[in-house]
C-alpha cells in the first residue's frame, strides 16, 4: 500500500457485507489504494451457511470521506454491498437507560471518562430517580422518564423524541428493567444493546441469583445482545461466565454476577462503537 504522510492524515473505518464471491477484497482495497489509502487493519469472514462475506478495514489516508464514498459506490453496487464509512475513534452519541442498579452505569461512565470506550453520553434516562446522583457526579444530563402500564406508549414516544433531538446513535439498556415494545425495537433496530444475566439453566423473574443459588449452579454469566421484539433473544454480541461452587452465598453470586454483567456490557458497547459488530441474520460477526 502507498505510505501516507502524517500531515492531514485521516483515519476511516469501512465495514461491509455482501454475497460472497471472488474479487471483493481486491476491488475494495484497490479503491482505497487509488485514493492514497494505507490499510492499518483488515479482517474478513465468509459465512458458508449464508454465503455472506463480511469485512472491516481501517485505513489512513489524506483523502476525505466523500471522495472515498463516491469511489466505493460503483464497487458496492457491483457486489450488492451493505456498507458504511465512519471516522475511526469518533465518539458515538449514546443514551444509557437505567432503573435502580448502578454497577453497569457507573462502569460505562467511568470508562467513557477514561477514554476506554469511544462514546459520548448524551443523557442518562431512568424510570426511577435513584441514580441521579451518579449521573450528576459524572456531569451527565439525567432525564427522569417514569413508566407505567398506562404511560408506556407515551414514554416510548418521548424516548424516540430524545433519540432524534439529541442525535443519538446508540441506546444502552444498562440494567433497565422495562420491556421495550415491538414497535420501538423495530424503529431502533440494531441501535439498542442490552445486558442480562444468563445462567445454565436460565432463571427468569425476581431474584435470579437467589434462584441460581438454590439450584446449586456451577456457572454464572451474562449476555449482551441487540434488542429485538423477541425478549432476550436478539443477536448476541458478547458473553462471559464465572465458575462458582457450593461455598458461595446468594449475596456473593449477586456481586460476582454484577461484575460479569458490567464487563460484558462494556465490551459489547466498545465493539459496537468501534464498528466491529456486523449483523448476520440472528447472529453477529464480531471483529475483535
Amino acid at each position: 500500500m502507498t505510505s501516507v504522510s502524517n500531515e492531514s492524515t485521516q483515519h476511516w473505518v469501512l465495514t461491509l457485507s455482501c454475497p460472497d464471491r471472488p474479487g471483493i477484497v481486491h476491488a475494495v482495497t484497490g479503491v482505497l489504494a487509488q485514493h492514497n489509502g494505507n490499510i492499518t487493519e483488515s479482517q474478513q469472514f465468509g459465512d458458508p451457511l449464508t454465503n455472506t462475506f463480511f469485512m472491516r478495514v481501517e485505513v489512513a489516508t489524506t483523502t476525505d470521506a466523500n471522495r472515498i464514498s463516491v469511489a466505493l459506490a460503483p464497487v458496492a453496487e457491483e457486489f450488492d454491498m451493505t456498507w458504511r464509512l465512519d471516522a475511526a475513534g469518533r465518539p458515538v452519541r449514546t443514551i444509557i437507560m437505567v432503573s435502580k442498579a448502578a454497577h453497569c452505569l457507573n462502569d460505562l461512565l467511568f470508562r467513557q471518562r477514561a477514554g476506554d470506550i469511544p462514546i459520548e453520553v448524551a443523557a442518562v434516562v431512568a424510570n426511577h430517580m435513584d441514580l441521579k446522583p451518579l449521573a450528576d457526579f459524572y456531569e451527565v444530563p439525567f432525564i427522569y422518564l417514569p413508566v407505567s402500564k398506562e404511560t408506556k406508549t407515551e414514554a416510548e414516544r418521548e424516548l424516540v423524541r430524545l433519540v432524534n433531538d439529541l442525535d443519538v446513535e446508540l441506546v444502552v439498556l444498562a440494567r433497565y428493567m422495562q420491556i421495550l415494545s415491538d414497535e420501538l425495537c423495530s424503529e431502533l433496530s440494531g441501535r439498542v444493546i442490552n445486558i442480562h444475566h444468563s445462567f445454565l439453566p436460565s432463571f427468569k423473574g425476581a431474584k435470579p441469583y437467589h434462584q441460581a443459588h438454590a439450584r446449586g449452579v456451577k456457572l454464572i454469566g451474562a449476555t449482551s445482545h441487540y434488542v429485538t421484539g423477541d425478549l432476550d433473544e436478539g443477536p448476541i454480541i458478547e458473553q462471559d461466565v464465572e465458575r462458582v461452587d457450593h461455598g458461595r452465598s446468594a449475596e456473593e453470586l449477586v456481586t460476582l454476577g454484577q461484575d460479569v454483567e458490567r464487563r460484558v456490557l462494556a465490551r459489547a458497547v466498545r465493539w459496537h462503537a468501534e464498528h466491529r459488530v456486523l449483523l448476520n441474520g440472528q447472529r453477529t460477526v464480531v471483529f475483535k
